[in-house]
């Protein structure tokens, strides 16, 4: 399918609008609603729990937004919506929940989180539960592998593929040169065939993009816009930014 008019129509707040010095903590209900109130579309980040349920949560482990400490994925939903985050009276939400509390009012932009191990079940979940929901939705990964997987599993859903182009960030080491090669180089194409592309700010113009978005007319957001700078590059080289830290 091509891409929604809805999906480039206003910017997007990165994790929702949030901001730690109001006690409005990133992918929390108190950023959605902040984003709401704002009408700004919304891109939230999701991942499993150790019992299969999509959890809005970013980060492999919860120390850094939450009192606990570990990996995510080895908790239960319930453990999980149990868990104190820092600085706010929030806690997780699943997809589910996030979808009832947006009720279609703002366009979401879906992240879904991986591990890069072939394991595809939180697009089967996140595709699942979006069957029902009526409201203008996207999904999106750094994986192609399960934006592979969306493409089978929900066709219907515009899907995204999220990227840099060079992967040189120390986070991306667990991958091996030829896949950061073929990432940062949409050679995933003919598998993926996303709707969108979300590209990494500082890292445009990039050749494949400029052709993917000039030749094939997929429209681009970049993520994370924080400065003028960034801004600049993304009135030039994109279609809607995914922002943070200031007010568009």
């Amino acid at each position: 399918m091509n891409a929604p008019d809805w999906l480039t129509a206003r910017p997007v707040a990165h994790r929702a609008l949030h901001d730690v010095s109001r006690g409005v903590i990133e992918n929390t209900a108190s950023a959605v609603d902040a984003a709401i109130a704002r009408a700004y579309a919304i891109e939230v980040d999701i991942q499993l729990s150790s019992d299969g349920e999509a959890m809005v949560f970013h980060d492999d482990t919860l120390e850094r937004l939450t009192l606990a400490a570990g990996p995510a994925k080895a908790l239960s939903r319930a453990q999980l919506k149990a868990i104190e985050m820092r600085g706010t009276a929030d806690r997780m939400m699943t997809l589910a929940e996030l979808l009832a509390r947006v009720a279609g009012r703002v366009p979401l932009v879906v992240e879904l989180k991986s591990q890069f191990d072939g394991d595809t079940a939180v697009a089967a979940r996140a595709a699942d539960i979006l069957a029902a929901y009526d409201g203008p939705a996207a999904l999106m990964s750094f994986d192609p592998d399960l934006v592979a997987a969306v493409r089978h599993l929900a066709p219907h859903l515009p899907r995204g593929i999220t990227m840099e182009h060079r992967y040189d960030d120390p986070e991306w080491d667990m991958l091996p040169p030829a896949r950061k090669f073929a990432y940062g180089n949409l050679l995933h194409f003919p598998r993926t065939r996303p709707d969108f592309i979300a590209h990494y700010v500082k890292e445009l113009p990039s050749a494949p993009v400029s052709l993917a978005r000039r030749a094939l007319h997929l429209p681009v957001l970049t993520w994370t816009v924080r400065t003028a700078e960034d801004r600049a590059i993304a009135a030039r080289h994109a279609d809607q930014m995914i922002f943070e830290g200031f007010l568009p």
